[in-house]
């Protein structure tokens, strides 16, 4: 599968369908509606897949970007892949192993954006959701991407839904912090 990024720079993908990518309009969508909020922010992206968003982070002037991912060889491309998207000044990491175990040893990182594109029939919505808020800086949002019908509740322990968006099958839920 080919993906593009910013500037129509091809990043690698996994084979086979272990890895969803986040289709291009969903992609296109988030960084339209971040645009102002991505230069020099702290961008988490949980369960990463082949890395296109944080690549997309990286492309658009995201200061750092941390990347959890289960899948080994998914790891390795998401590395090779923000390799060729960082400049000298941003940082990255990927971080290879289960989302709900890894998150707390994270803190005290502040993150200012977050990306949450799990496989959408697993049961990490609920626990890694409400395992973020010691990681978030005070304005952070949080996108957490699913299936359009299967969709995720107002309020996410306390994380609270600030916006709803649908790209064909795929739903696009935003949480914040509620004092935001």
């Amino acid at each position: 599968m080919s993906i593009r990024i910013k500037g129509d720079r091809p990043i690698k993908t996994p084979t086979g369908l272990s890895t969803r990518p986040t289709p291009s309009k969903v992609r296109a969508a988030v960084f339209n509606i971040l645009q102002s909020r991505i230069k020099n922010a702290n961008w988490l992206d949980i369960c990463a897949g082949s890395g296109a968003m944080g690549a997309e982070a990286l492309a658009r002037g995201a200061n750092q970007v941390v990347g959890i991912e289960l899948s080994a060889i998914a790891c390795r491309i998401v590395s090779e892949n923000w390799q060729k998207f960082a400049n000298p000044e941003q940082k990255f990491q990927v971080i290879k192993g289960d989302a709900i175990k890894i998150l707390p040893k994270l803190a005290p990182k502040f993150f200012d954006l977050v990306y949450f594109d799990p496989p959408y029939q697993s049961d990490l919505y609920a626990p890694v959701l409400k395992a973020l808020p010691p990681l978030l800086a005070d304005d952070a949002l949080v996108i957490a991407e699913c299936d359009r019908l299967r969709p995720l509740p107002d309020t996410m322990g306390d994380l609270v839904c600030s916006d709803r968006r649908q790209y064909g099958q795929t739903a696009l839920v935003f949480y914040q912090l509620p004092n935001n």
